[in-house]
């Protein structure tokens, strides 16, 4: 059985797959009103020099539309 967040709770863990600046510090999932976003989240440092964290907030993706990206539709095909 895969953990579930509670409703209106969540996590965010380091990326530990980071390459490039402009990819997350953090990834994580969060259920808001019984519905799973995906959360990313950026350190950043305001002119001020305060410290905050900018976030972003997505549906994840659905399993056969990240694995479908590079597939093809074969209705069109002859054989």
């Amino acid at each position: 059985m895969a953990f579930e967040h509670k409703e209106n709770s969540g996590s965010l863990f380091t990326n530990s797959k980071k390459n490039k600046d402009t990819q997350p510090d953090y990834t994580g999932t969060i259920n808001i009103n019984g519905t799973l976003y995906q959360i990313s989240a950026w350190n950043n440092e305001a002119k001020s020099g305060k410290k905050y964290f900018g976030l972003k907030v997505t549906l994840p993706l659905e399993r056969e539309e990240r694995a479908g990206s590079g597939t093809n539709n074969n209705s069109d095909m002859p054989f």
